[in-house]
């Protein structure tokens, strides 16, 4: 996934700058601890398509 792409991209729900988890093929928002899919190289920014993160899980 292109950086530059990233670096503008923010979540859906609180605006909020997304990371890069490129193993899990995922975009996370620390603040609302979602992870939001990348599928076929295209980010899935739709909050009901989002993965809640547990307390455990690395951010």
């Amino acid at each position: 996934m292109d950086s530059k792409l990233i670096d503008i991209l923010v979540c859906p729900v609180c605006k909020g700058p997304l990371v890069l988890k490129k193993e899990a093929q995922e975009l996370i928002c620390k603040v609302d601890r979602l992870a939001f899919p990348i599928k076929e190289d295209i980010p899935v920014l739709l909050e009901d398509e989002a993965r809640e993160m547990n307390a455990e899980e690395e951010v």
